[in-house]
């Protein structure tokens, strides 16, 4: 199978969810990717970030593939993440 931009924008990514506040205290929610230490998506509720949070993969994506990134998939083994050589 290839790994093209499909093939990533399918799997089963492990999402941390939060909340926090911006410069002026005001809440905003955010989903961060495990595998990808670069993503974040913000949102003004979870629902929203839910909702939209893909697009930013996807271009995400994009920019990595394009560069040449090692892509890390879910439950590929990482026991430290090696920022030198991540992307080149």
């Amino acid at each position: 199978m290839a790994k093209d931009l499909d093939y990533y924008l399918n799997l089963n990514w492990t999402l941390i969810e939060g909340e926090d506040l911006d410069f002026e205290g005001n809440p905003y929610h955010y989903i961060e990717i495990k595998e990808i230490p670069s993503f974040v998506f913000c949102a003004k509720t979870i629902e929203k970030a839910r909702e939209n949070y893909k697009h930013q993969l996807k271009l995400s994506l994009m920019v990595m593939l394009e560069n040449g990134c090692h892509i890390t998939e879910p439950g590929e083994e990482d026991d430290e993440t090696d920022w030198e050589t991540l992307c080149p």
